[in-house]
């Protein structure tokens, strides 16, 4: 690899401007302090730099990971630790989860090539966005892979599909940097800039994490007080359910502000027979 990166005299632009703009790479509850630094080195090779750890299992920082990044240092002394998951995406506007297999979960799926491609276009557009990673023993949780918006299935033996952790970043990381940005669809005007395929937001943005969990919440907590999510053992699946059918709309922030609102006004008269004397 380092043979073919040596040829290629245009790299050093192509890593500026990757760098400038790229996707966050996410390990949820990694294990290993080497997979973790071989993930930085992985990241560093293709100009990403935004490593966030969620509750890494032997601690933060790790001396084996150090070693194992092999001079990829600043990713690493750049690297977030967060407890949760939410928390560690709560600025993303559009999140993807890799996994080797679909769950029964009504998501887009993505090839690495696309989700690099559908990450370039978003982030063109001034979207902040993101790749999970789940943990070596058993990938993402259910409860992980709702809060994403696609699934990213790399094209593997299916009869042996599991990735080491770094070996998953390396392939994302390789069809992020490859996928250079085609510019604009029209006409650039003095106004506005070229059109890009997909939803043109105008005036808005898409919703980040953080509002859309806020708005999970506030609708779980009114349906909990209906007596719609019941029995409680169905409960998680319908919470999951509810979150995935939310999560497919790609809202707005706006969209979220009304859905919010529609959800408080509908409560509204329950809450003022429950509160009278």
């Amino acid at each position: 690899m380092a043979s073919i990166s040596g040829t290629d005299t245009e790299a050093p632009d192509r890593a500026e401007t990757a760098e400038s703009a790229a996707p966050a790479i996410v390990l949820v509850k990694p294990q290993l302090g080497q997979n973790i630094g071989m993930a930085a080195r992985a990241m560093a090779n293709f100009a990403l730099s935004d490593l966030r750890l969620v509750a890494p299992r032997d601690g933060w920082p790790n001396r084996e990971a150090q070693s194992a990044a092999a001079g990829a240092d600043n990713v690493l002394d750049a690297a977030q630790v967060l407890e949760e998951t939410a928390a560690a995406i709560a600025d993303l506007n559009f999140v993807c989860a890799t996994t080797a297999r679909t769950r029964d979960t009504v998501k887009q799926v993505l090839s690495p090539a696309s989700a690099a491609a559908e990450l370039r276009a978003r982030i063109a557009a001034g979207q902040k966005c993101g790749v999970l990673f789940g943990s070596e023993q058993s990938g993402l949780d259910n409860d992980d892979v709702a809060l994403a918006d696609a699934l990213v299935m790399a094209p593997v033996n299916p009869e042996f599909a599991s990735l080491n952790l770094a070996q998953a970043v390396l392939i994302i990381a390789y069809e992020w940097f490859r996928h250079a940005d085609s510019g604009g669809l029209g006409r650039r005007t003095e106004f506005d800039g070229p059109a890009r395929e997909g939803v043109q937001m105008h005036r808005t943005r898409p919703a980040t994490r953080a509002e859309l969990v806020a708005f999970f919440e506030h609708l779980e907590s009114e349906l909990d007080a209906a007596g719609f999510l019941y029995p409680p053992e169905k409960r998680p699946q319908m919470v999951q359910n509810l979150r995935n059918l939310f999560q497919r709309t790609g809202a707005t922030e706006q969209e979220v502000r009304t859905l919010r609102g529609v959800v408080s006004s509908l409560t509204r008269p329950r809450k003022a027979r429950r509160d009278a004397p």
